[in-house]
């Protein structure tokens, strides 16, 4: 996979929704499999940053040469402001890890199926 974020950065308000693209790219000859996992930066601000929808929720197949933009839409939780630590994060970065997962059996399935002609 290549994999890269769509926007590098986003400015929002706290409690504001914002949605954001990562771009994926599968350069082999072969479907590949993949599981997103996230880190948020900094640590304190973690557990206020909530996404609401996610491509890391599910498991991801791209086909050979397919390129494929991916959502996530998040936003910051307003407790934020209250919380001793987390108060001063002045920005947030989001990351994501792809990690090749095996291909889910119905890919499998697919991939032994025989290309069928369609006749008039």
């Amino acid at each position: 996979w290549d994999f890269k974020p769509v926007q590098r950065e986003m400015t929002l308000r706290i409690g504001e929704t914002g949605l954001a693209f990562y771009e994926a790219y599968n350069p082999t000859d072969r479907p590949v499999a993949g599981s997103a996992s996230y880190n948020v930066a900094p640590f304190d601000a973690g557990g206020f940053f909530a996404k609401i929808d996610c491509f890391c929720f599910e498991e991801q197949v791209l086909q050979p040469g397919e390129r494929v933009q991916m959502p996530v839409t998040f936003y910051v939780d307003p407790a934020i402001v209250e919380d001793r630590d987390a108060k001063y994060a002045k920005s947030i970065t989001l990351s994501y890890t792809f990690y090749e997962i095996e291909l889910p059996q119905e890919a499998q399935a697919a991939l032994l199926q025989p290309e069928r002609t369609k006749i008039n």
